[in-house]
């Protein structure tokens, strides 16, 4: 059976429920006369307590699990998004769990895992926990997680393996072997991990800096280009179907866990598929009718706000002034720079996004942009009433296609501004895949992503663009946006901008970074903890 029909068929067992739960209530409370000792639990394979952690707001993946686990008889307690650990662990002893499940999103989640696993350990729990979420992995489980506590800490790759683990966990006829088979697993991503990382070299800063990408600024074709709009755009209520053409429908399949075989992995070939073609279609087919509804009946709505400021670079940061004068700082978007050797005959430089906007020595005057957008005003409320009525399929489906609302909508902002707000590529006529293959001119790297790992420059973006007054989007503790739909970028016009990887950096460059961010060391270590080349 697909996940989506997995779903629906909670669906219909919920509703069915609903309207037996009367009846049934009657009969446990008669059971019950004179058995007060009567665990009401037992009548559960298990109780399986699940949480976004704190900071997060992103849930459809936990939601998905949470239904999986209820339709194998699981007793499930969702404690929502943007958990405080107290309130886990206390949920934990309260529910007498058999099973702790964690979920994040941005990079900012995985150290509130580690933090959880750790009060876990200090509260003398011996509950196993499970540990899911897009920036996840098993490697930062078995290094981060698992040795700060003592029970079973285990990376879950995606909801169709949930159930095969919590099983495993509970069936106290394979429940030894399943854990030392976990043990030694990850005892082995651990040794591999330490060795990786004193085989690896890195350049000195310096060096780093003195190889990054250089562009001869004084050449004509090098000019960066003027902007025919300078300051900010604000976009309110947007219509969604000016934004449809521009969906990319592969995340979506990816949500229901979808996925094709060559030559048909992808959307639209993934119709093709002869496994899972057919229901994909169905599920297509049931988005559309979605869409339509969400659109004509304005049950979500969408907001955004394009800038582009003055700016320079100024070694390896981004100095953005409050007007063409220059004169006076507005801020500075701080950048990272590659140190990994590369190959010994590669002449690749050591990139930093900084290299792709005019120095400010030169005296030639650059810009860079940003956007921030959100379709996912009034998703929340949508899906909580949704679940109300016991319909989880719904609620995940409006979610999945808020997330792919916002996403489309960054992408015809990038190219309204390519074309018209910038204005450097006004004849640009690509298709929608070609937009999705990146085949225009220019970048729109997002802080938090691999071209710049720091989720905390999104302060710097929310200051310049005055962006949660302008829109509602607003940064949680973990500089989580909020509404989950929600996307943001800075854009860069330089036809020789690429993306890049920073990679794993040195003690070296946090040091130079922290002080460059006025910020104490351990901050900057919390934050970009994933690509550290030591141990934090």
């Amino acid at each position: 059976m697909f996940l989506p029909q997995v779903i629906k068929s909670a669906r219909v067992m919920k509703k069915a429920v609903a309207h037996l739960i009367p009846f049934m209530e009657e009969e446990r409370l008669a059971n019950l006369q004179g058995k007060e000792d009567l665990d009401e639990s037992s009548i559960y394979n298990g109780t399986v307590v699940i949480a976004t952690v704190k900071g997060d707001v992103h849930d459809i993946g936990k939601n998905i699990v949470g239904v999986v686990l209820g339709c194998n008889n699981y007793k499930v307690v969702d404690l929502g998004v943007m958990t405080p650990c107290e309130k886990i662990i206390e949920a934990a002893i309260k529910e007498k769990a058999d099973v702790v499940g964690l979920s994040g999103l941005i990079t900012p989640s995985l150290d509130e895992m580690i933090h959880v696993a750790k009060e876990m350990q200090r509260a003398g729990l011996k509950i196993p926990l499970l540990i899911g979420g897009a920036t996840t992995s098993k490697t930062h489980t078995a290094v981060k997680i698992a040795p700060r506590y003592d029970y079973p800490a285990i990376h879950v790759l995606d909801a169709s393996r949930t159930v095969v683990v919590v099983s495993n966990l509970l069936d106290q006829g394979l429940r030894e072997d399943f854990m030392e088979e976990i043990d030694e697993e990850y005892e082995e991503i651990r040794e591999d991990h330490y060795d990786s990382l004193k085989d690896r070299r890195y350049l000195s800063l310096e060096e780093a800096r003195s190889k990054g990408h250089k562009i001869e600024w004084n050449l004509p074709e090098n000019a960066p280009p003027k902007p025919n709009m300078v300051g900010h755009k604000v976009y309110e209520d947007i219509d969604l179907n000016e934004i449809l053409p521009y969906i990319d429908w592969n995340p979506f399949f990816q949500v229901w866990q979808l996925r094709g075989k060559y030559p048909n992995r992808g959307y639209p070939k993934l119709f093709n598929d002869a496994t899972v073609g057919e229901e994909a279609r169905r599920i297509f087919d049931e988005a559309q009718a979605m869409v339509r509804d969400l659109i004509d009946n304005r049950r979500i709505r969408a907001s955004a706000i394009v800038s582009i400021l003055p700016a320079n670079a100024k070694g390896d940061d981004i100095v953005v002034y409050k007007d063409e004068s220059r004169t006076e700082v507005a801020g500075t978007y701080y950048g990272l720079r590659q140190q990994a050797e590369k190959d010994k005959e590669s002449s690749d430089p050591y990139m930093c996004l900084s290299d792709f906007i005019a120095p400010s020595s030169t005296g030639i005057p650059d810009y860079i942009g940003s956007i921030a957008a959100s379709a996912g005003f009034g998703v929340d409320e949508l899906a909580a009433k949704y679940e109300k009525e016991g319909d989880d399929y719904s609620a995940i489906m409006v979610k999945a296609l808020a997330d792919r609302f916002a996403e489309a909508l960054t992408e015809k902002l990038h190219q309204d501004m390519r074309r018209e707000l910038w204005g450097f590529a006004p004849d640009e006529s690509l298709e929608t895949q070609d937009l999705l293959s990146i085949k225009y001119q220019g970048i729109r790297p997002a802080p938090g992503y691999p071209s710049q790992p720091d989720h905390s420059e999104k302060n710097v973006m929310w200051k310049l663009g005055n962006i949660h007054e302008n829109t509602g989007i607003e940064l949680t503790e973990s500089l989580m946006m909020h509404p989950g739909a929600s996307v943001c970028a800075l854009v860069f016009a330089h036809p020789k901008s690429s993306y890049f990887a920073v990679g794993k950096i040195t003690k070296e460059q946090i040091d130079d970074y922290a002080s460059r961010k006025n910020a104490p060391v351990s901050e900057i270590e919390t934050w970009l903890r994933p690509i550290l080349a030591y141990d934090a």
